[in-house]
């Protein structure tokens, strides 16, 4: 891959082939104020500008950092497919874009998506020689949609930043034959010691089967394969041997190699991809979430992923890593991913850290409590998207909880409302998805779902003795629960479920920074004040037996919100190895906690 391509790693890394052709760089590009293009023909001439992907246009690393509104936006490339590449389909791969869109290829439409967190991928069939790839993003203003924290207003304000347009991860393509594999299932089960493969095919074709070959540093663990020419999935178990029994846990993120293949007939393989698994389990045992069987306190760090020059899109893949580092060396073991479904790699580099993740959909801007023809919009178009989402990451073992939403808020009345057939919606959507994680139906504010597997509150009081008594109802059934500012009622009673503070301090520590800044309560007049409120809020949870973590506000201050344990440009406010002491006291959940490595020590064979 040439070195002045951006972003040029592999960006499907639990499901990688040999051949790819990596898209990203220098496009065509023109902004199309009116979403009038089509009809003006801007897909038949040369595009006026240009622009650097996987970058959106409102970031520097674009090249153009343009921060207005961009209702519609439009690119263009000309790619030479490989002559090795004769006879095989061609599928064109995105990694997000930003957020209706339809993709032409030599003027003939080729696929249509609607999100802008998620993949999406186009079957150009066989191509030779040059091929055309127009595309057009719309992201208008005013249509209720899944933003997260993108602002609907021209400048950032309170907790929302600028907005993304368009393309903002890899684009790529890649080779197959007719009959190819589809993105595993992986399934980790740790009662019995194995690996559950769900393999699907693109075709039934007689005589061929799936082959899965799992691997440590030993060489070969175990060796299945089964016919695929009986069902659209192949499935199969991987039993591993209990000699070569090995946990991933935070302690020890071990992965083991795994080979897939397509064989046919005649013995020739057909398709081939590598991938890798990490075997543990997520469980819940009254109010405890066991990891392994046993109770792992999760010291969550909220992560928001802006980046000051790529905004959603990091840099390079170093600056990945390095944020998960810069958690590992604070004390955290873990994130919350919020508002935003992060590039894979993340959950890559994550895999490799031992770091727990809850996943989340960047669900804000959707208009849930707005009018009822929006509700109805958007609520179809976010349960496809989320789906999405959870299909992506299901088999990495770095995730260990879902969250679809994140601070809903409506009273609960006497009727059923949009916005409680939304969170079922998407509730039931996850569970159904995936049967092995434990699902919260929205993060802080209105719970809705009483079958829901967690509990949880936000809570940003900033004086430490305040906060503590404010979350130790618990132990009696009482917790603390958010509510309206009149007192009004915004969900179900708690009824038992494992209960954390997913979101707290948020201390406004900014010094020298413009009035325009904020954080959660007064600013602290010292480093050692700062040291002091951290260290009281967080011994609180760490106190609470029946608490099994906490979610701190925030990674990295983002924008004009200053309440980051780093600034960011990912400098340190405070020396890492002070909160990092004060966080690795035992949790009165655990018997001891795990210590988490580092991310270029992680590993495993994979």
């Amino acid at each position: 891959m040439r070195a002045d391509i951006p972003r040029p790693e592999y960006p499907r890394p639990q499901f990688r082939r040999d051949e790819w052709l990596c898209l990203n760089g220098v496009w065509q590009f023109e902004f199309d104020p009116a979403d009038s293009g089509f009809e003006r023909g801007l897909g038949e001439r040369d595009l006026a500008a240009t622009i650097v992907v996987p970058f959106c246009p409102e970031s520097e690393l674009s090249g153009l950092g343009d921060l207005d509104f961009h209702p519609a936006v439009w690119y263009r490339r000309t790619v030479t497919i490989p002559g090795s590449w004769a006879g095989l389909r061609i599928i064109l791969h995105f990694g997000a874009v930003d957020h209706d869109t339809t993709v032409w290829v030599d003027g003939v439409e080729a696929g249509r998506h609607r999100g802008g967190f998620t993949p999406f991928s186009c079957d150009l069939g066989p191509r030779n020689g040059e091929i055309e790839i127009l595309v057009r993003a719309r992201d208008p203003k005013d249509t209720p949609q899944a933003r997260g924290k993108q602002s609907q207003r021209y400048k950032p304000y309170g907790c929302f930043y600028p907005r993304t347009t368009g393309i903002w991860q890899t684009v790529w393509c890649e080779p197959v034959a007719d009959v190819c594999l589809g993105r595993p299932r992986i399934t980790p089960d740790l009662a019995a010691g194995a690996f559950h493969l769900g393999v699907p095919v693109t075709a039934n074709r007689a005589g061929q089967v799936v082959r899965a070959v799992l691997t440590d540093e030993q060489g070969v663990v175990v060796s299945e394969e089964v016919r695929a020419d009986l069902d659209m999935t192949a499935q199969m178990t991987l039993a591993v041997p209990a000699g070569r029994l090995r946990l991933w846990s935070p302690a020890d993120p071990y992965l083991y190699g795994l080979s897939i293949e397509l064989v046919d007939a005649d013995g020739l393989v057909v398709d081939r991809a590598e991938s890798y698994a990490g075997l543990r389990s997520v469980a819940i045992d009254g109010r405890k979430v066991l990891i392994n069987g046993q109770p792992v306190f999760q010291r969550l760090v909220l992560d928001q992923g802006y980046f000051p020059d790529g905004m959603m899109t990091a840099p390079d893949d170093a600056a990945l890593r390095r944020d998960i580092d810069l958690a590992l060396a604070a004390g955290f073991n873990g994130a919350r991913l919020h508002q935003k479904v992060f590039e894979e790699r993340f959950l890559y580099h994550a895999d490799r850290a031992g770091y727990l993740v809850w996943g989340e959909f960047g669900d804000w801007g959707s208009g849930v409590t707005g009018g009822p023809g929006a509700e109805r919009l958007s609520a179809a178009s976010m349960v496809a998207q989320w789906l999405e989402a959870v299909e992506r990451d299901y088999s990495h073992p770095c995730i260990v909880g879902w969250c679809p939403l994140n601070e809903t808020r409506q009273e609960f009345g006497e009727s059923l409302t949009v916005l409680d057939d939304v969170t079922r919606a998407m509730f039931l959507a996850t569970k159904a998805a995936d049967r092995s994680r434990p699902v919260l139906d929205a993060s802080g504010y209105s719970h809705r779902i009483r079958e829901a597997d967690i509990y949880d509150s936000h809570n940003y009081g900033q004086d430490p003795r305040k906060f503590a008594e404010a979350m130790a109802g618990l132990a009696d059934d009482r917790p603390f629960v958010n509510e309206g500012r009149d007192g009004a009622r915004w969900s179900v009673d708690y009824s038992g479920q494992p209960y954390f503070c997913s979101e707290f301090g948020g201390i406004w520590w900014a010094p020298g920074a413009a009035d325009e800044s904020w954080g959660y309560g007064s600013r602290p007049a010292s480093a050692e004040e700062y040291v002091a409120r951290f260290e009281g809020l967080t011994s609180a949870l760490l106190a609470n037996p029946e608490m099994f973590g906490y979610c701190y506000t925030q990674l990295t201050d983002t924008y004009q919100e200053r309440n980051g344990i780093y600034r960011f440009d990912r400098t340190a406010k405070i020396a890492p190895e002070r909160l990092r002491a004060i966080q690795q006291r035992p949790a009165a959940f655990e018997s001891a906690p795990a210590e988490p490595k580092a991310v270029l020590s992680g590993g495993g064979h994979a």
